[in-house]
């Protein structure tokens, strides 16, 4: 029996570094995918001279893969002038890249394959609803622009879908209530961290590493470092964060930001207009290894979001067993414990530099095992493997109904 054929299709190149959760999502699926399974990834391309719209035998994580690049992004942590999403979108219609199973990480492009016959599941991985109803520039997502327009072609695209994953429980429950006759579809799904990746050190390692990386960086031996990591994007509110450093107040706090994206200027004119020069680093964007060692010496780690659906930074931190500061928005304020991090109340400058000075003036409130503990049901190879058991299991009943079905036309088809 041939292997069932799951396609991923997502805007991004695996063997770039791209900054997003959902990125990191996709590339769990790929590494913890068992042998059972073919897997493709539709995408984009970074090399003019890579051949467009064409399937390219490769390997990721030590998984064969098949990869089609529909188009050349050599950058897809900037917004542009034409969403990457619509780009996207066109490059797919007219085409037929339909299989067993198809995930799917954006909503729009499911425009190209409403008659794709085969398994389709969405992955939703914000709150989509208060991400359209968030006070701010309307620019930072087109569709808030047109929040009509986008509900419309929900309401078009949804119901193709077999499944519906949301990683965040408000909006699974908020699609049950909008689709009810789709409400057996829609279901609340971990996301995932990586252990093979982010793990904790011992508390003397720990504090080792902190005071190599002060010194690598020519700061003081006692500098307690707060890291921030994430798109640079007014849905995270990088903003927020610095003036949060800013009332803070304590020279020996040192903020890292790692990421990239469309405020990148705006974050360092208000660096130099809050006078915070020497108390913040700006990385860029940073391989997930890398991060992931920057989350195990950190003090802190620190998310000032408007909205979230659950950040696999979050994930990703507390595993590396680093407690977290976060404003109350997704589903990291349900997964926190008291030993694990603190959630704002309020998302204001002085309450989440009130929760950082919590964290950072009381460390053993917030031991390492607690905070592994918290991440420690968001496995990737548990979460992960059991989504695709259960995909296999659909598929091997689908395939043996058939079979019985063929049986049974034969054998009422012979004369006795």
């Amino acid at each position: 029996m041939r292997k069932p054929v799951l396609t991923i299709f997502y805007q991004f190149n695996p063997w770039r570094s791209s900054i997003g959760g959902i990125q990191t999502v996709i590339r769990t699926f790929v590494k913890y995918a068992p042998d059972e399974f073919e897997l493709r990834l539709v995408g984009t391309g970074n090399d003019p001279q890579m051949p467009i719209g064409a399937w390219q035998e490769a390997e990721f994580a030590g998984r064969a893969i098949r990869f089609m690049p529909l188009f050349v992004l050599e950058n897809d942590n900037v917004r542009r002038l034409v969403p990457t999403t619509l780009k996207y979108t066109a490059s797919l219609l007219g085409r037929s890249l339909a299989s067993d199973f198809m995930h799917f990480h954006r909503l729009e492009p499911a425009l190209a394959t409403m008659n794709w016959p085969g398994e389709k599941t969405l992955f939703i991985h914000n709150d989509i609803h208060k991400q359209m109803n968030a006070a701010g520039n309307k620019n930072a997502i087109l569709w808030r622009r047109f929040p009509a327009a986008y509900y419309a072609v929900e309401r078009l695209l949804v119901s193709q879908f077999d499944q519906i994953f949301s990683c965040n429980t408000e909006s699974a429950q908020l699609y049950k209530q909008r689709y009810p006759a789709l409400a057996e579809r829609v279901s609340y799904v971990r996301n995932t961290v990586d252990n093979e990746i982010c793990y904790p050190l011992t508390l003397d390692k720990r504090e080792e590493g902190r005071r190599i990386l002060a010194q690598q960086m020519g700061l003081a031996e006692d500098t307690r470092f707060v890291l921030f990591a994430g798109r640079l994007h007014l849905q995270k509110d990088p903003i927020l964060l610095l003036r949060s450093i800013a009332a803070l107040n304590d020279p020996k706090v040192h903020l890292i930001i790692a990421g990239d994206g469309d405020l990148r200027d705006e974050i360092r004119s208000e660096i130099g207009r809050l006078g915070l020069s020497e108390q913040v680093t700006m990385l860029g964007p940073v391989a997930q290894a890398e991060l992931a060692q920057l989350q195990r010496v950190c003090s802190v780690f620190v998310l000032t979001s408007a909205y979230e659906g659950l950040p696999l930074v979050v994930l990703e931190a507390l595993a590396c067993g680093t407690p977290v500061v976060t404003t109350r928005c997704g589903e990291t304020p349900n997964l926190l414990s008291a030993e694990s991090g603190v959630v704002c109340q309020e998302r204001t400058p002085v309450a989440v530099a009130d929760a950082l000075q919590k964290v950072l003036l009381n460390p053993s409130d917030y031991p390492i095992e607690a905070c592994v503990k918290a991440a420690e049901p968001f496995s990737a190879r548990t979460v992960v493997g059991a989504i695709y058991n259960d995909m296999l299991d659909r598929w091997q009943q689908r395939n043996s109904l058939s079979i019985s079905q063929i049986g049974s036309k034969t054998f009422t088809g012979v004369s006795p």
